[in-house]
C-alpha cells in the first residue's frame, strides 16, 4: 500500500496546496515499517482473528496506524471469487455508515465557507420536506435527533427494502416528503436515522453548485491523498479493483451487491489505507481545520443540554476505559469499522466483503494486540443475589408508553434476560443494569428504562394474550397508507390473523399482547379501535419508524 502524507491545509479551501506535496514528505511522515519487536507476533495474531477467510471464501482487510504511522496492512479472503482475485490492502469496499462522517464533514465546510449553519432550519435548503410544525435543523439531521423517519425502513413497510430495487435520491426524497409526521419532535431524543445523512448530500450539492462527489473529492479526498475513495452514485460504474461482496446460503457463496444509487448515508467506496489516512488529518489538523475537526467530534446535546454518544456523523464513546471514536457500517454484502483511539494515537481500519462478517468485533480484538496493557476493563457486575420473589417480580411482558413496543424480561436460573440474549445485572432487587449500562428499574407503576444518554421511557406490564375463537375477525379488512404508499389486507385464516400484500406476500401475525401483534418484516403491529364514527387503523412499529399508520378502507 503507497505510504501518502499530505497536507491538511483548510481541508481543501486551497486547492493549489493539495496539489503540490513533495514525495519526500510522504515517506517520512508515514512510514510502513513497524519498528517494535513485537510486531511478528502481534501479525500473527492478526492472522489467527482472520483465519476463516480462506481462498475459497471472501474477507477482509485490515489497517492500523499507531503514532500517525501505518503499521499493519493485510487483507484475507478473496475480492472477487469467480475471478480469483484476492484480498489485499488496496482491495476498494463500500463502506456503509462509515460513509456518515464524510457527509457531515462537507456539511461543515460549507459552514465554515459561510455558505449555510448548522443551525438553519432544513426546509431552507429542502423545501420538499414537510412542515412538522417544529424546528429541524441540520445539526438535528446530522446527529440523528430529528426525529426523521428513516426512509429505507418506510421504503421496507411497502415491500421493498434497500437492495430490492435501484433506490434513488429522488426517489428517497419522495418518500420523505410523503412523510406526515416526526418519530419525535427534533432535539428530545436519539433515533438512528439514514434520511438525514441523505437530504445532507442533497444541501451540499444544492449549496455548492457542484455535485456531491465533485465537492468531496475536490474538498476532502484530493487533499488527504484519499486517492482510491469516491461514492457508489452510480451502482453501474466500472471501479477497478472493488472487491465484490457475498453473502451465503446453502453452503455456496452469492453476489450480494448495493444496486442503489443513494449516498451520503452510506455508499463510500474505499480502502482501509484511505481509510487511516482520514483518522490520521483528526489527530494532526492544521491550525485552520482544528476547530471544525474538535466540533465533530464532540457529543452532541438534546435541547434539554443532555449530552448523548453521537457528534457530528460519528459515535464518541469509550471501549475497555479508553475514550473512542468510531463508526460501523454495512451495506447488502459489505460490513465495516474505522476506530480510533485519539489519546494512544491508535487507529483500526477494518473492511470485510461477506454478509455477517463481524467487521467491529474484528476491529475491537486487533486493536486490543495494539492497546495492550492500556486498556481498563470496565464492564458493570451484580452486586445484588436476586431472591425468587424478586425474579418473579420483574419477570413478563412490559410495554413502552411512548412505542407501544414490548419488552420481555425472562427467568433464566437465578437471574434474568433482557429479550432473547442480554443479561440484566441486579444492583438490587429493584434495578438492574445491562452491559452497555442501560438501567432497568421497577416502580410503584410498572419499570422504566434509562438509556445511556439519559433519556427515560417509561413500560406498564402487560399481560400476553391468546385470542378467542372470532376475536380476530374484527380486524379483518383492506387498510391503507399513503405514507408508505402500500396497501395490506388482514385476513383470518386457519385462526391466524395474517397481512397480505401484493399477491406474493403474507406476514403471519403472533399476538402479543391485546390487540398488538410482532410481525416478521414489518415489526410490532399495534390495531387501534375507532373512534367513534372513525374506521379501524393500526399502527406499524419499528426502530426507525416509530408509527406508520394504516386505515380500514
Amino acid at each position: 500500500m503507497a505510504a501518502e502524507k499530505v497536507s491538511h491545509r483548510a481541508l481543501g479551501v486551497s486547492r493549489t496546496v493539495a496539489q503540490g506535496f513533495s514525495l519526500a514528505l510522504v515517506a517520512a511522515v508515514f512510514p510502513i515499517a513497524l519498528s517494535s519487536q513485537n510486531a511478528p507476533a502481534i501479525e500473527s495474531k492478526v492472522d489467527s482473528a482472520f483465519a476463516k477467510w480462506t481462498s475459497s471464501t471472501p474477507g477482509c482487510a485490515v489497517g492500523v496506524s499507531t503514532g500517525g504511522a501505518p503499521v499493519l496492512a493485510k487483507g484475507y479472503g478473496m475480492a472477487d471469487l469467480e475471478h480469483d482475485v484476492p484480498i489485499t490492502p488496496d482491495a476498494i469496499f463500500e463502506a456503509g455508515s462509515v460513509s456518515k462522517q464524510f457527509t457531515a464533514a462537507a456539511m461543515m465546510l460549507l459552514s465554515r465557507d459561510g455558505k449555510l449553519s448548522l443551525d438553519d432550519q432544513a426546509r431552507k435548503y429542502i423545501p420538499e420536506l414537510p412542515d412538522y410544525q417544529s424546528s429541524l435543523t441540520i445539526r438535528h439531521m446530522l446527529n440523528h435527533t430529528s426525529g426523521l423517519r428513516d426512509w429505507g425502513s418506510v421504503a421496507g413497510i411497502a415491500g421493498w427494502p434497500r437492495t430490492t430495487r435501484v433506490h434513488t435520491q429522488a426517489h428517497m426524497l419522495d418518500i420523505v416528503s410523503r412523510q406526515r409526521a416526526l418519530n419525535f419532535t427534533p432535539g428530545t431524543r436519539w433515533s438512528y436515522s439514514n434520511t438525514g445523512f441523505n437530504l445532507a448530500a442533497m444541501i451540499v450539492a444544492r449549496v455548492s453548485g457542484a455535485t456531491f462527489s465533485e465537492f468531496t473529492r475536490t474538498r476532502l479526498f484530493q487533499p488527504l491523498g484519499m486517492t482510491h475513495t469516491s461514492w457508489r452514485d452510480d451502482y453501474t460504474r466500472i471501479v477497478r479493483g472493488r472487491a465484490l461482496a457475498y453473502n451465503e446460503r446453502d453452503g455456496a457463496f452469492h453476489t450480494d451487491m448495493p444496486f442503489e444509487d443513494v449516498y451520503g448515508n452510506g455508499g463510500l467506496l474505499t480502502t482501509v489505507g484511505d481509510l487511516l489516512k482520514w483518522n490520521e488529518h483528526y489527530d494532526s489538523p492544521v491550525a485552520a481545520d482544528a476547530a471544525m475537526l474538535a466540533e465533530q467530534q464532540q457529543p452532541g446535546h438534546f435541547d434539554d443540554g443532555r449530552p448523548h454518544g453521537y457528534g457530528l456523523g460519528l459515535f464518541v464513546g469509550a471501549y475497555k476505559g479508553l475514550r473512542e471514536v468510531y463508526h460501523s457500517g454495512s451495506t447488502a454484502g459489505y460490513s465495516a469499522f474505522l476506530t480510533r483511539f485519539p489519546d494512544q494515537r491508535v487507529s483500526v481500519a477494518v473492511l470485510c466483503n461477506a454478509a455477517g462478517a463481524p467487521a467491529t468485533q474484528y476491529a475491537h480484538a486487533v486493536a486490543d494486540l495494539y492497546l495492550g496493557d492500556r486498556l481498563k476493563p470496565s464492564e458493570p457486575a451484580a452486586t445484588h443475589k436476586l431472591t425468587s420473589a424478586e425474579i418473579d417480580r420483574a419477570a413478563g411482558q412490559w410495554v413502552s408508553d411512548t412505542t407501544g413496543v414490548p419488552v420481555t424480561i425472562s427467568k433464566e436460573k437465578d437471574s434474568l434476560r433482557l429479550g432473547r440474549s442480554t443479561p440484566l445485572l441486579a444492583q438490587s432487587g429493584m434495578v438492574f443494569l445491562t452491559a452497555g449500562r442501560d438501567e432497568w428499574q421497577l416502580d410503584a407503576r410498572g419499570i422504566r428504562h434509562t438509556d445511556a444518554f439519559g433519556t427515560v421511557e417509561e413500560h406498564g406490564r402487560a399481560a400476553a394474550w391468546t385470542p378467542a375463537a372470532g376475536a380476530l375477525d374484527a380486524y379483518a379488512g383492506s387498510y391503507v397508507s399513503d405514507e408508505a404508499e402500500t396497501v395490506l389486507t388482514a385476513v383470518v385464516e386457519a385462526g391466524q390473523l395474517k397481512l397480505k400484500r401484493r399477491p406474493d406476500t403474507t406476514i403471519a401475525l403472533t399476538p402479543l399482547y391485546l390487540g398488538a401483534f410482532s410481525a416478521p418484516s414489518l415489526g410490532t403491529v399495534i390495531f387501534k379501535p375507532a373512534a367513534g364514527a372513525g374506521p379501524m387503523e393500526f399502527s406499524v412499529v419499528q426502530d426507525r419508524v416509530w408509527d406508520m399508520r394504516f386505515i380500514r378502507n
